[in-house]
């Protein structure tokens, strides 16, 4: 823990397990001290949380994640006000710029467990510093005095504020009372269902996202792409574009050629009057066929299984998917001579940094990355393909820029999941399962000549053996092995990564194990799940579902669990198939258990995320390639579940725990897909092998 002192200002800085040198942008004042605006700091950059508390009686955390809607700024806020005993509502949470040390990656539902103990010391490191100034102002014993309501209150009943206090505050080195955050026996906000902070910004239109910024008076930039992946520019007739009013530049680079306008009308209409002669990119003769045939053949073989066992065995086909946050990719860069300035939504601003220096040609001291809030991300984000565009567009254009990707840009050119192909097969004897082998192959980025921007992320990783259902049954000798086929398609991170496909998978083949032994699926995965929290998660919602009840003819129930991220879920689905090309999903209920839910409100939120990501991706939203270009454009041809697709109904249980936090953003995508293919397969009398259904 690193104390930093102000003339006016508390500040407390806490490294993430990691060390660095002085702050960032702190500047040598004419004491020689280090000052980041009017506060010394001390400490360390690393990845570090500083939390200061303000004359105006605000605390303010900058925050080394980013805000796309999971909640994180919300959940740290709810720590902060735990160990400090502020006001929610005085609790600040800005998003950091990016650093040149320490980790500001987000991703791997990894933000609130990463920071619940460091944020939460850290707040309870300044609470007690604010408590020892007050005992000192008063000439009272420290341990005599209160915290609430973001003051401190004396046993006299006088009280004073915290920002009254941190002038004196950031003069203390050793508190007279403990620094130990509270057990989570005495916690008050955290484990509260609690409203976002940022809700009302959101809903009344103040919150900023980049499409908001006028941040150096950047103009709005669009961009002529290729009708396939990886196609070049071969020629280009500008001149009616150059002509059109409003068009203030158009310049040709590696991933098209780009308009610059004064409003974003201007900017299309110019974009569509080009004349462009595209060269066809290294896929332009595949298409899905091939691609499947092609994943089909590199799934390794299975081994040979025990001797006297039955088997039942499955083949599952996974399409292409686009991430499709709300908020279309945007940044803002200005680029000058020898600097750039760059403002967008990024999991990872530190790589994103570095690559934008290189690509523009200047010293990675020299490119300043603003973190902006995004409008989801589902793993986009991890990529910054528009913030590279941004800054090599500025360069050529010689002004600042405001990038917008379309719709159309980012379904057809952006990334998205590897399509997949699985092979499973569970040996049974005596009523049991005695070995479990699953075998993929999956789609992985080729580089070399493959005409596609590497900028923005880097190469999928090559084959390796499978970690098959990591032991959460009791299923006998596991096994499994990977291959690949690849391709020169742009691939992310997407929702649950791998999870989202390879366990989806075998909670499928767990279904079917269970009607091949004449046993119930939940009573089936009751006996031989190892886990006690996941069985407790499964019985939580085999009840609160009723499991089991008499339903119509064409509607049935369907159950699958997931463990990952020190956390586990259970999910339960009803699917109205009555009509098997337009089946409904009507319900859905899980229950998770991820340690201590700092927002239980949030976890429900992103339990109800996770539920539509498997409707959409089981029934109904993928990606077709057709002679090497994304057939989809849009929500009217990319299928993603609407408001009617929705279930009727959804409830969320939160298992009780004293356990750190776990993760939880894609704890429920496998267990929601499984679910509700497995309801579908039961109303249907069906074995559902590509998914999309749709497809």
């Amino acid at each position: 823990m690193v104390y930093s002192l102000a003339a006016t200002t508390l500040t407390v800085a806490a490294p993430l397990g990691c060390d660095g040198s002085t702050a960032e942008g702190a500047e040598e004042g004419a004491d020689g001290a280090r000052r980041a605006s009017d506060v010394l700091v001390t400490g360390t950059d690393g990845e570090m949380l500083v939390l200061e508390v303000t004359p105006a009686n605000k605390v303010v955390v900058r925050l080394p994640r980013v805000e796309v809607g999971q909640g994180v700024t919300t959940a740290v806020a709810m720590m902060i006000a735990e160990e400090l005993d502020a006001r929610l509502a005085d609790v600040r949470i800005p998003l950091a710029d990016a650093r040149s040390e320490g980790n500001q990656f987000t991703g791997g539902s990894n933000s609130v467990s990463s920071l619940y103990g460091p944020a939460r010391q850290l707040a309870a490191t300044a609470r007690a510093k604010l408590v020892t100034a007050a005992a000192r102002r008063w000439h009272v014993p420290a341990r005599t005095l209160r915290t609430r309501g973001t003051r401190v209150f004396g046993p006299d009943g006088r009280s004073a504020t915290f920002g009254s206090l941190t002038r004196s505050a950031a003069r203390i080195t050793r508190p007279a009372v403990s620094t130990a955050p509270k057990p989570a026996s005495k916690h008050r906000v955290i484990g509260r269902p609690t409203t976002r902070i940022d809700a009302h910004d959101i809903v009344t239109g103040k919150a900023e996202y980049t499409g908001d910024l006028t941040a150096a008076g950047a103009k709005p930039t669009v961009v002529a792409r290729p009708p396939t992946l990886g196609g070049k520019v071969v020629s280009v007739d500008s001149a009616a574009a150059r002509a059109m009013p409003g068009v203030h530049a158009v310049v040709r680079f590696d991933g098209g050629v780009a308009v610059v306008a004064e409003t974003f009308h201007h900017a299309f209409q110019a974009r569509d009057a080009l004349r462009v002669k595209w060269a066809p990119g290294p896929l332009a003769n595949l298409s899905d066929d091939r691609i499947r045939s092609r994943l089909r053949a590199a799934v390794p073989k299975l081994g040979t299984p025990p001797s006297g066992s039955a088997q039942t065995e499955a083949e599952f086909e996974f399409a292409f998917v686009s991430h499709a946050p709300m908020e279309v990719l945007t940044a803002v860069a200005d680029v000058t001579a020898g600097q750039a300035e760059i403002w967008f939504s990024s999991q990872t601003p530190q790589s994103a940094r570095e690559d934008i220096a290189a690509a523009v040609g200047v010293p990675v001291s020299k490119v300043r990355v603003h973190v902006i809030r995004g409008g989801g991300s589902f793993g986009r984000r991890l990529t910054y393909d528009a913030a590279i565009e941004a800054a090599v567009i500025s360069k050529k254009a010689r002004r600042p820029v405001k990038l917008m990707w379309s719709r159309s840009d980012d379904v057809r050119h952006g990334r998205m999941r590897p399509a997949t192909h699985h092979r499973i097969r569970a040996s049974h004897a005596r009523g049991r399962v005695v070995a479990f082998a699953h075998s993929m192959a999956s789609v992985t980025e080729s580089f070399g000549d493959r005409g596609l921007s590497t900028q923005g992320g880097s190469r999928a990783p090559a084959a390796a053996p499978l970690p098959s259902d990591s032991g959460l049954y009791n299923f006998g000798r596991l096994s499994g092995d990977s291959g690949s086929v690849e391709l020169a398609i742009p691939l992310g991170a997407w929702r649950s990564v791998d999870s989202g496909t390879v366990r989806t998978a075998e909670e499928i083949v767990v279904d079917e194990v269970a009607r091949s032994l004449g046993k119930d699926p939940v009573a089936f995965r009751r006996t031989t799940l190892r886990s006690k929290t996941v069985k407790a998660a499964l019985e939580k919602v085999a009840t609160a579902g009723k499991w089991g009840r008499t339903m119509p003819r064409g509607h049935a129930q369907g159950v699958a669990v997931h463990e990952e991220y020190d956390s586990c879920v259970a999910c339960l689905v009803e699917v109205d198939a009555g009509d098997p090309k337009n089946p409904r999903v009507t319900k859905v209920v899980m229950a998770a258990d991820v340690g201590i839910a700092v927002n239980p409100r949030g976890l429900e939120a992103q339990l109800m995320g996770t539920a539509v990501d498997g409707i959409s991706t089981v029934l109904r939203a993928g990606l077709h390639i057709d002679k090497g270009a994304v057939r989809e454009s849009s929500f009217a041809d990319f299928h993603y579940a609407r408001q009617r697709h929705a279930p009727l109904r959804f409830e969320a249980h939160i298992m009780p725990s004293r356990r750190d936090p776990g993760g939880a953003g894609e704890l429920g995508v496998p267990a929601a897909s499984a679910a509700v293919a497995n309801a579908y397969a039961r109303a249907t009398g069906t074995k559902p092998r590509r998914f999309p259904l749709n497809f």
